[in-house]
């Protein structure tokens, strides 16, 4: 097994030592929603607590679920995609959010101050978080079959293990990048941030 393929085992090994990863990524295909995927910080963050020898949910906000539906890309049928996501999850102790990587090109400048092109996919959403070790994603394996899920690391995973926070040339929004990345560190002191290629 090459270095690349035994780290994206481990990853997915302990992702799911978070039991709300488990059962997110067990119930997704019920939602029978388009290209979904489980996302971003439910997944790294418990990679992060667990090197820090913290508890695998310890400091995780919240869970973000991607999906892509072009069919619609008006805000109430996203709401309707997230009622039924919050009634899914709702014995769960989280807060689950669900996301149309079809519609982020319509609100993200109003929230963020940035123009962003429109997404082609639930994955092309992935490779645009402001950290490149960030940008992670896990998908169902098939239903009623034993197969692990799918990973999509567009970056690889070795910054994500060194924990190195550094901006995303495809989203190259510094100010969005620091206040993130201070966030982190924040809660995982160890982690190291480089901005414009000068450590912080």
């Amino acid at each position: 097994m090459t270095g690349e393929a035994a780290l994206s085992r481990r990853f997915v090994s302990e992702a799911l030592q978070n039991p709300h990863n488990a059962a997110l990524l067990e119930r997704l295909p019920f939602l029978g929603l388009p290209d979904v995927w489980l996302v971003a910080g439910c997944l790294f963050q418990t990679v992060w607590n667990l090197q820090t020898g913290l508890a695998p949910t310890a400091n995780i906000k919240d869970y973000d679920v991607f999906y892509f539906d072009a069919s619609d890309l008006s805000d109430d049928a996203e709401q309707a995609v997230q009622t039924r996501v919050t009634a899914l999850f709702s014995d769960l102790p989280i807060a689950v959010e669900a996301k149309n990587q079809a519609r982020v090109h319509l609100w993200y400048e109003r929230w963020f101050g940035y123009p962003y092109a429109p997404l082609q996919s639930a994955r092309n959403g992935i490779e645009r978080f402001l950290v490149p070790c960030t940008c992670v994603g896990l998908q169902p394996g098939p239903e009623g079959s034993d197969k692990p899920p799918t990973l999509y690391a567009p970056y690889g995973l070795d910054e994500l293990y060194a924990g190195l926070l550094r901006p995303n040339p495809a989203c190259p929004h510094l100010p969005l990048f620091e206040a993130k990345a201070a966030s982190y560190r924040e809660r995982w002191p160890w982690l190291a941030i480089e901005a414009g290629g000068l450590p912080v």
